[in-house]
């Protein structure tokens, strides 16, 4: 940073420091310049010559990582990201990509964009991007220089499985929008399902377009709405999809924050499309923000019956504010209250432990709030489903081996095995074969992994060692990591069914892309199942909305 910038920035600190002391707001003001003071000393003085501005970029980030997790500031490069959240939409070749050890490799092109065009497959290894070599990058990095003005050129030089030489591919970057709506389909030839992902500007209208061209073919008998895994978005688009259901002039969601300008209430507006559909609502630990506006208010006005795991309970609203130079901070302004009252946030970031953590409200906290029913609900931890089903349990050795990409290197090895192969993703199955192919594959990988438990009992061995007055436990503990040894070497059978899921799926979204991956999920799904057997029985549906 050159010391006019320097000064520039200066200037405008004290700018904003004289302005705090003409709100009389003293404790703001002599911090700031305490702040402006340390910075403009360490400019003059420190030893080696500085990066101020990453040396800034380090103070903005300490200070917003004492607060929540959703405040962040974002630089004039970076803003993008944020446009990303609230569109769906941004300026590349249309590919997600992931970071293995050290390699950056394509995870999925998007069907039908840029990258699919020009033939870019999952497991490419990213090696050069217009000629300069990125091995040295890192995923966020690859990612910034894959970004740009829709209509711009680059050149991609990727190692592809099975080929001797690098392939490099000229791409023009184009406006990728990623759908609300990935999927829907009919189940049982009268149940509408819609797979809604997130809550961008588009949402309420994919939705609607998704459920018209369902029913306008048949008379529809129930809707199930998948907000699973959906971290949500923008309030309104909640709550528009919200007023398809219910009667305008309902309140659906009111925020309240610390100064009154951010106090708001979010009511339905239009006439509805039909307010007697039953409606089953999808959601697990994942379906965060938005999604618990739409659950939430689906519960509380006993509009739709809630299957599957507690949502994640957040309660906070952000907005994305303008700074200086172009930059943005997303920044957290109030609180959302679904329509019986009740703030599902479940971590109080207010207060921090002795540890310095961040707790969950408990229980004894919890306050006691009722549904339009008179069914009683609870705030503080996200959205308690009505029905709930009990997550798969998928185990240390399934999370290892999806962390360390054994499953999506097989799924590679298997597509260009099996290049002509044709897959549908609805009647896809992984096999004996395919099953028995890829433990063989574990095993010449000499796949092994390190559980909890192991780590705890390395640490009781090193910690007994270190005192004779223990050392007859020693042999106790050898014991144990033999018999621990023994359990893990049946975790492959133990978790095949969680295990042959994230296989299946990896293989058919190398023949059927994202949407493919949605459609094999449904298979077995138990909580899909819960929902079409509750809208099939009328008198459960009826009798749980009416807290019987």
């Amino acid at each position: 940073m050159s010391k006019r910038i320097f000064l520039q920035l200066f200037l405008i600190v004290g700018i904003s420091v004289t302005g705090f002391c003409q709100s009389n707001n003293f404790e703001i003001s002599k911090n700031m310049e305490i702040y402006t003071s340390v910075y403009k000393t360490l400019f003059e003085n420190y030893v080696d010559e500085l990066n101020t501005g990453e040396l800034m970029r380090t103070g903005i980030d300490a200070m917003l990582e004492s607060l929540d997790p959703y405040t962040e500031y974002k630089s004039e490069s970076e803003v993008e990201d944020f446009r990303f959240m609230t569109t769906g939409q941004y300026g590349g070749i249309g590919a997600l990509i992931l970071q293995h050890g050290e390699d950056v490799i394509i995870s999925e092109p998007y069907q039908g964009t840029a990258a699919d065009k020009a033939g870019l497959k999952a497991g490419d290894k990213i090696i050069a991007i217009d000629g300069k070599n990125v091995s040295d990058k890192s995923s966020s990095n690859v990612s910034e220089l894959m970004k740009g003005e829709p209509g711009t050129e680059l050149a991609i030089t990727v190692e592809r499985f099975g080929e001797n030489k690098a392939i490099t591919k000229k791409i023009i970057r184009e406006k990728v929008s990623i759908p609300s709506v990935p999927y829907y389909e009919l189940l049982d030839d009268s149940i509408a399902y819609i797979n809604l992902s997130g809550f961008t500007f588009d949402a309420s209208s994919d939705f609607l377009n998704a459920y018209n061209s369902m029913r306008k073919n048949c008379e529809l008998s129930g809707l199930i709405i998948d907000l699973r895994s959906n971290g949500g978005g923008l309030l309104e688009q909640a709550v528009k999809i919200m007023n398809f259901f219910v009667p305008a002039n309902e309140l659906i969601v009111n925020t309240k924050g610390r100064i009154a300008s951010k106090n708001s209430y979010h009511k339905t507006t239009v006439k509805p499309i039909d307010t007697l559909i039953p409606i089953v609502v999808l959601v697990n630990g994942a379906s965060a923000s938005a999604s618990e506006i739409l659950a939430g208010a689906m519960q509380d006005l006993d509009r739709g019956v809630i299957v599957g795991q507690r949502t994640f309970g957040k309660g906070l609203v952000q907005n994305i504010l303008p700074i200086a130079y172009n930059s943005q901070m997303k920044v957290t302004v109030a609180k959302y209250y679904i329509p019986s009252g009740r703030c599902i946030q479940a971590i109080d970031y207010s207060h921090k432990d002795a540890y310095g953590n961040w707790n969950k409200v408990p229980d004894s906290l919890m306050t006691k709030f009722y549904t339009r029913n008179k069914r009683t609900v609870w705030d503080g931890a996200g959205i308690q489903p009505d029905i709930e089903v009990a997550p798969v349990e998928y185990g240390e050795v399934t999370a290892n081996l999806i962390m360390r990409h054994y499953i999506f290197d097989f799924a590679t090895q298997y597509y260009y095995n099996n290049i002509d192969k044709t897959v549908d993703a609805k009647t896809f199955v992984v096999d004996d074969t395919i099953w028995n192919d890829f433990v063989n594959y574990l095993e010449d990988k000499n796949f092994t992994y390190n559980s909890y438990i192991d780590d705890q009992l390395v640490a009781l061995k090193k910690n007994v060692s270190e005192n004779e007055h223990y050392s007859s436990v020693l042999d106790e503990i050898d014991k144990l990591e033999l018999a621990l040894k023994e359990v893990k070497s049946k975790d492959l059978i133990t978790y095949k069914e969680a295990i042959i899921y994230f296989l299946g799926n990896e293989i058919v979204s190398r023949y059927c892309y994202n949407t493919g991956k949605l459609i094999y999920s449904l298979n077995n799904d138990k909580e899909l199942e819960a929902a079409v057997q509750v809208i099939n029985d009328k008198n459960k549906y009826n009798s749980i909305l009416a807290g019987k």
